[in-house]
């Protein structure tokens, strides 16, 4: 399907994922002379249409400016790069979903390589496997997580499996059923971590790389209700933090690699006492581990915590304004000097400069106005 379509332009470089990774795609990226500053990064905005908008974040003030707008990519909710940085896989997040194969080419531009039946509703995130040669998304709408095949090409093949997970929660409309959220991958690259925001768990999975099989090796239960949507590990330490989208709270938890075993301790809520109905999207550790972010949707902030020495316990900050309505993503640029927030209601996407010795958060530049976005990506430096 679309085979060969081009979607390209030369100003979009390289793709950074929404708190995963950063990736270089060498020859797509401009000529600076060596030891200069960067000026700017590319920006990238997807929405539950069919197009996805283009800006460039000026790295001195902060303001996102538009370059443009493609089309191709059948709501784009989630999208991820191979290690190199040569291929683009997303999420077309739709009933009947599906994912879809990118080429990035060396001017930066992409190309529509084909796409691949879900044969599951509503994909909403994936991950490239270390080894390179698996996507593992993780279906909503259904409730399971499936592999796929990376060809030598960058293609994918037909799925090779689907794990079905069953389970519910006392929420009504919310937890009739299981609805998996997130593939994160363990920082040894030995496990996959499935947060199931309807069955209040955290399933974890060994993948067996002959075969393109789950293995199930442990699962971890939440509090009822919790919700668990999206999680981040500590950058040295054994703990992981996951928001918990139904409760409003982030659940501290151990981590022991070598089990692998999720073992929950602190529960701490993201908005302040006496907050409206809240619903946390995103959540982020500073590449320092000092500092974990949370955007809530409702109270239409962004939270900061500090992470207590040991990694153990957060303690609350505040939560500032997101400047927008309905914040679903937030991202850092690698240098983590920058903040940008994808507000989906106001349509808008607002910038933050961060104070590199508290973390905090000072809203810069204007509000940029792109249409409904629910997901970001922060590309290479010019």
């Amino acid at each position: 399907m679309n085979g060969g379509q081009r979607i390209g332009r030369g100003g979009f470089l390289r793709l950074i994922g929404l708190g995963i990774a950063a990736v270089g795609v060498g020859s797509a990226l401009p000529v600076r002379a060596e030891g200069a500053a960067p000026q700017s990064l590319a920006a990238y905005s997807g929405n539950f249409s069919s197009a996805v908008e283009l800006a460039e974040l000026d790295l001195t003030t902060g303001q996102l400016t538009s370059t443009g707008s493609v089309s191709g990519v059948d709501s784009p909710a989630f999208l991820v790069l191979n290690a190199d940085g040569t291929r683009m896989y997303a999420v077309n997040d739709t009933e009947d979903g599906r994912v879809t194969a990118l080429s990035v080419e060396p001017d930066g531009g992409l190309v529509v390589l084909g796409s691949q039946p879900a044969e599951a509703s509503m994909p909403t995130h994936l991950a490239v496997h270390p080894g390179g040669e698996h996507l593992v998304v993780a279906n909503y709408g259904s409730g399971s997580t499936a592999v796929f095949p990376i060809l030598a090409d960058g293609t994918l093949g037909p799925q090779t499996d689907l794990v079905q997970y069953e389970g519910s929660g006392p929420v009504p409309g919310r937890q009739e059923g299981p609805h998996a959220h997130m593939v994160a991958i363990t920082p040894d690259g030995r496990h996959l971590l499935v947060p199931d925001l309807g069955a209040d768990r955290i399933h974890v999975h060994a993948l067996d790389t002959s075969a393109g099989k789950l293995e199930p090796v442990g699962e971890t239960p939440l509090a009822p209700g919790a919700g668990p949507r999206h999680l981040v590990f500590h950058p040295e330490l054994p703990f992981l933090y996951v928001a918990n989208e139904l409760d409003s709270t982030v659940t501290v938890c151990a981590y022991d690699a070598d089990r692998p075993e999720v073992v929950p301790g602190q529960v701490i809520s993201t908005v302040p006492p006496g907050a409206p109905d809240n619903f946390p999207a995103e959540i982020l550790i500073s590449p320092d581990g000092r500092f974990v972010y949370v955007s809530n949707r409702g109270h239409d902030s962004i939270a900061r915590f500090a992470v207590e020495p040991g990694g153990e316990r957060l303690r609350f900050l505040d939560a500032v304004p997101c400047g927008g309505s309905w914040p679903r993503h937030i991202a850092l640029t690698p240098d983590a000097r920058w903040m940008l927030a994808s507000n989906q209601y106001s349509n808008t996407v607002t910038t933050f400069q961060v104070d590199p010795n508290t973390g905090a958060l000072s809203p810069a530049g204007e509000p940029f106005p792109t249409p409904s976005p629910v997901c970001l990506l922060l590309g290479g430096t010019r």
